[in-house]
This record gives structure tokens, C-alpha cells and sequence, in this order.
């Protein structure tokens, strides 16, 4: 594998994982009340955990919210 290649494939591991702790941040801390109103007054401690998961999965996290219906919206 040349250096080039290598050197693509780590630019966009970390622009990946970089999107991936912005949205995740964002998602645990502002959005994630939008998609289960449960947590909408979690611990800190509990953010904390739920973040890496966040970040890593972004992508799914993204389509989750845009689907999500906004906050007091009606029950089945």
C-alpha cells in the first residue's frame, strides 16, 4: 500500500471520527430528548456513556432524528 493511500484512509478515519464526536456531542447533550422523552432529564454520568456510542454510530443517529418527531408531538 503506498503512503498516499494510507494517508487518504487516516484523513477520513479522522474526519469521521471527528463528525462523529461534534454530532454525538450535540445529539447527547441537545437531541436526544427528541427521540426518547425519558432522557430528557438524565444524569451527566449517563450522557457520558451513551457519547461514544453516539459518535461512532452518527450516521444512524442522524436519520433517528430527522425521523423523530419534535417534542410534545401525539401518542399513538
Amino acid at each position: 500500500m503506498s503512503e498516499s493511500v494510507a494517508t487518504i484512509i487516516l484523513i477520513l478515519a479522522a474526519a469521521y471520527a471527528g463528525i462523529g464526536i461534534a454530532i454525538g456531542g450535540w445529539f447527547v447533550f441537545a437531541g436526544i430528548a427528541r427521540i426518547d422523552q425519558a432522557t430528557a432529564h438524565v444524569s451527566l454520568g449517563f450522557r457520558l456513556i451513551i457519547w461514544p456510542g453516539a459518535a461512532a454510530l452518527w450516521p444512524w443517529v442522524l436519520v433517528k432524528f430527522a425521523n423523530a418527531r419534535p417534542r410534545g408531538g401525539e401518542h399513538p
